[in-house]
């Protein structure tokens, strides 16, 4: 039983799929849902393509707003950063040119020159605050002054000033070295554990001892203007906030975001935050750890500003990021302004739910508003559809009354008239079809008549001809008898074959089919004729297929047919011009075609329509039954097959029969 009912499941399932995709086919919709169902996809593909432009556009404009809020954000940090190392020049050039300061550089009293130069440090808060004397050693190191006399000639700033003798500021990098000189705390404040970064670039190494400092030096002179000297001073940017947070303050204004700074600043040495107010998940500094990758190589290594997305630590921030550059141009540092990105995240997000909130309301008044106007044209609609089912039921005074004035208003009047007009014309059929009947019965009552009468008729004619024949035949009948008799011969002919003709019409025998070769048909029709006078100055072209297969026909029948047509042909020449006979096979193989093409004076457009109709002719009166054409239409017929006629006056006539070819045997 298992197995009975594993193999019927997929069979029960597939029907019952059938039925129901059967039902949906069947299922009837109005016209109001389609036009519901249309204008709520149209609402869709527009609201959802303007959806996801219009979200598209806000995102890239609330973005790009907070990238330009960022870069004008930088110009400010920069600014401050600039501002910070022009004060530490002022200092050091006030220190350069005390009067003071230039008698110890003369005495070379070093207990004097410290004394007032490490107050000038305390009050200034400068890290670094010495003098070298003309040569670049030297002579006083306020923050560490057991430490003189080595040579500072290799510093870029103090040897830019011991050449020109003009004062100088810039960034620069203290080795570890130097900094120990000038300081061991310092040295140590300068000394970073490099802190392993996500999305920065490989480094090996696990430890930064230098340290980036704003500095600045300025050249001493004497009383008499001579150059003697060189004041220097500087500030360590490492671990040094007061510059990052007067910068967040600034340009941030100590805002926060759901309890989080919302921007911050930093300053790196090479690609390592030494100050910054980006913060650690543990809420310190994130000193010591390092910028992304991509920012880096952008703007340490091809010396451009960053602009865009970037990992800041712990979150995504957009920044903005300027290359630091020493005194020579080099890349020493950067300094960057960021603002987190989840503030323009969340802005973005809830512009997209008002703006899709927007537009799903604007959607679903819309709709609200087409349900009742398409609710109102389906009213119309099935008014219409009500009438013209009574209409097809056979009610001809049905009438549709609709009050809008609209295409639909329009509609119902032309119902109204075509319902009128279908009633009026329906009457005039009715009696048209009542006189018709009439007409073929009578029609019938004399073909009867006339099959009969013919019959009749028939065997006195006979006896006619013959015996005219018999008495044409006598040598001693006057010539003016004979030319009696041969009229009456000839009249007597031609009533024998108007019965004839009638006969064959009335009572059509019932064709002998058997396979034949039409190529050999028409080639017996046109021996049979080709040496009678008519055709004497008309050539006759043969196209004839020569694989043309065997047709099931009676072959009598169609060489009537086929007499007929050339016969004709060449009395609509005249006995002159060219008569084409092509046979083929249609390229599907299910028939043959024979065409009869002359180049006679042709048919008018007038009687074609009337050509195969019984006892119609176009020849003089006394030269033509009217039957053949007739007659070898309803031959044709008989056969399955076709006649056709295509004519342009004075071009001549194409006559073109198509009989099915049921056997394939080759000819």
């Amino acid at each position: 039983m298992s197995t009975v009912s594993q193999s019927n499941g997929p069979k029960a399932e597939g029907t019952a799929r059938g039925f129901s995709l059967a039902a949906l086919r069947r299922m009837r919709v109005t016209i109001a849902t389609k036009l519901i169902v249309g204008f709520l996809l149209v609402c869709l593909i527009v609201g959802i393509t303007f959806g996801v432009v219009g979200i598209h556009i806000i995102g890239g404009l609330v973005v790009e707003e907070a990238q330009e809020k960022v870069r004008t954000d930088l110009n400010v940090a920069r600014e401050i950063y600039l501002n910070h190392l022009d004060r530490i020049s002022d200092k050091v050039r006030f220190v350069a040119n005390r009067f003071s300061v230039r008698d110890g550089m003369v005495q070379r009293d070093r207990t004097k020159l410290l004394g007032m130069l490490a107050s000038v440090r305390e009050r200034e808060k400068l890290d670094v605050l010495g003098i070298v004397d003309a040569f670049g050693r030297v002579l006083l190191r306020t923050s560490n002054p057991a430490s003189f006399g080595d040579d500072q000639s290799g510093d870029s700033l103090i040897a830019h000033v011991l050449k020109n003798h003009e004062p100088v500021a810039a960034s620069c990098i203290m080795t570890g070295d130097q900094l120990s000189k000038e300081s061991t705390a310092l040295a140590e404040r300068a000394r970073f554990e490099i802190v392993p970064t996500p999305k920065a670039r490989a480094r090996t190494e696990r430890e930064e001892t230098s340290g980036l400092m704003l500095k600045a030096a300025a050249p001493i002179f004497d009383s008499e203007n001579r150059f003697i000297g060189v004041a220097y001073g500087g500030i360590l940017l490492n671990r040094n906030f007061e510059m990052v947070d007067k910068i967040k303050q600034t340009v941030f204004q100590d805002v926060k975001y759901r309890g989080e700074d919302i921007g911050a600043a930093t300053i790196f040495q090479d690609d390592l935050r030494i100050s910054t107010n980006t913060q650690n998940l543990d809420g310190s500094r994130a000193v010591g750890s390092r910028a992304p990758e991509d920012v880096y190589a952008e703007v340490a290594g091809r010396g451009g500003r960053w602009s865009g997305r970037a990992y800041g630590v712990n979150t995504w921030y957009l920044i903005v990021c300027d290359p630091i550059r020493d005194l020579n141009n080099r890349i020493i540092g950067m300094l960057s302004v960021g603002i987190r990105e989840e503030k323009y995240t969340d802005t973005r997000m809830k512009a997209t739910v008002a703006f899709v909130a927007i537009t799903l309301a604007g959607g679903a008044a819309s709709m609200c508003l087409f349900y009742f106007i398409a609710r109102n044209i389906s009213v119309s609609v099935h008014k219409l559809v009500l009438a013209s089912r009574e209409v097809a039921r056979g009610n001809l005074d049905a009438c549709v009354e609709l009050a809008s004035r609209d295409e639909l208003h329009e509609l119902a009047d032309t119902f109204n008239s075509m319902a009128s007009s279908l009633k009026k014309r329906d009457e005039k059929l009715k009696e048209f079809a009542r006189k018709k009947i009439m007409q073929s019965e009578r029609l019938a009552v004399i073909g009867q008549l006339a099959a009969g009468v013919a019959h009749e008729m028939n065997n006195p004619l006979t006896g006619i001809v013959t015996y005219s024949h018999l008495l044409l035949e006598r040598a001693d009948v006057p010539e003016n008898t004979r030319e009696f008799l041969r009229k009456i011969t000839i009249q007597a002919d031609r009533c024998r074959s108007i019965v004839r003709g009638l006969l064959d019409f009335s009572r059509p025998k019932k064709p002998d089919k058997r396979p034949c070769n039409l190529n050999q048909v028409l080639q017996e029709c046109v021996a049979l004729v080709e040496n009678q006078s008519l055709f004497h100055n008309i050539e006759v072209r043969k196209d004839f297929q020569k694989d043309l297969p065997y047709v099931i026909v009676d072959p009598s029948l169609i060489q009537q047919v086929f007499m007929n047509l050339i016969i004709n042909a060449a009395e609509a020449m005249d006995g002159k011009g060219h008569l084409n006979l092509m046979t083929r096979l249609e390229t599907d193989g299910e028939w043959v075609e024979i065409a009869f093409a002359d180049s006679g004076h042709g048919i008018s457009e007038e009687n074609l329509e009337r050509i195969f109709n019984p006892f119609f002719t176009t020849k003089e009166v006394g030269h033509g039954t009217g039957l053949g054409l007739a007659i070898s239409f309803g031959i044709v017929k008989e056969h399955e097959g076709t006649i056709a006629v295509e004519s342009e006056m004075g071009k001549g006539a194409t006559f073109t029969v198509r009989l099915p070819a049921k056997e394939q045997k080759k000819a």
